[in-house]
Formats: C-alpha cells, structure tokens, sequence
C-alpha cells in the first residue's frame, strides 16, 4: 500500500506525511512543473503542465491497494474504477454511491460558468476540515494495514 497525492493545491500534505511516516507507508506525491516540493519523507513526481498530467501519471502509478488523496471528481472516479480508495483533502471518501452525485454537480457549475454564470467557491479551510481529513486517512489506513 502505498499513498498517491495528486499535491499540486493540496493543503494536507503535512498531514499525509506525519501519518504516513508514522506507519512507514510510502507516500508518492505528483505535482506539475509550476510546484516546487520537499518533505523529506515522500517522493516527488513532477510532469509537465499540461492538462491532467498530473492526473494520468498518478493513474500510471495506482494499484488497487493505494489510497490517492485528490480534490479532483474526475479522478476520484478512474481511482475507484480501478478498484483503490480515494478520498478528497476535506475527508470526504469517494465511493460508487457518492460519485455520480459529485460528478453531476461539477457538470452543471461547468455548464453555468461556461454560459457567463458564477458559481461558488470552496468555502475557506479551517482546523476543523484538516481534523476530519486526518481522521478519514487514519481510518483508511487502520483498515487497510491491520
């Protein structure tokens, strides 16, 4: 097992890394060339900048037994089709059950930014998101390495 990080604007990257050291997991973190990164602990993947490099490198990498930490729907979705676990930087596991949901709601805010529309944003990260993802991932990894 070993934990993928689709990292390029991931805030939980230190979390990841304590747990992740801590159980001496191997953690893989894959940005684009406009990211510099260094923990010390995991390795760095750095590919070009074009759109969802990132995104098929790391599903160059996936094995069904890895856990992949994304914000990224559309990622999620090939990750669980290939039969790993995935789970976004606010903790929240992606699963058959909640993906179509995810993915619907992402086509429509498209579909209204591309007609001139806004949608809103993230809502702004507090201690209380890092506090559920931290939870999650060692909620995963327990169950994964007993």
């Amino acid at each position: 097992m070993r934990i993928l990080v689709d990292a390029d604007a991931c805030p939980v990257k230190q979390i990841i890394v304590r747990l992740a050291k801590g159980r001496n997991i191997p953690v893989t973190m894959l940005i684009d060339t406009s990211h510099e990164l260094s923990d010390g602990y995991s390795t760095i993947i750095t590919v070009d900048k074009q759109a969802d490099s990132v995104d098929f490198a790391l599903m160059g990498l996936l094995k069904c037994e890895d856990i992949v930490v994304t914000q990224d729907y559309g990622l999620a979705a090939m990750v669980i089709g290939k039969g790993a676990r995935a789970l976004s930087q606010n903790g929240l596991i992606f699963t058959n059950a909640n993906m179509d949901k995810l993915l619907m709601e992402r086509h429509i805010s498209g579909k209204i930014r591309r007609g001139g529309g806004r949608t809103r944003g993230p809502a702004k990260r507090t201690k209380e998101d890092d506090a559920r993802f931290e939870t999650t991932l060692e909620r995963l990894l327990d169950e994964s390495n007993p």
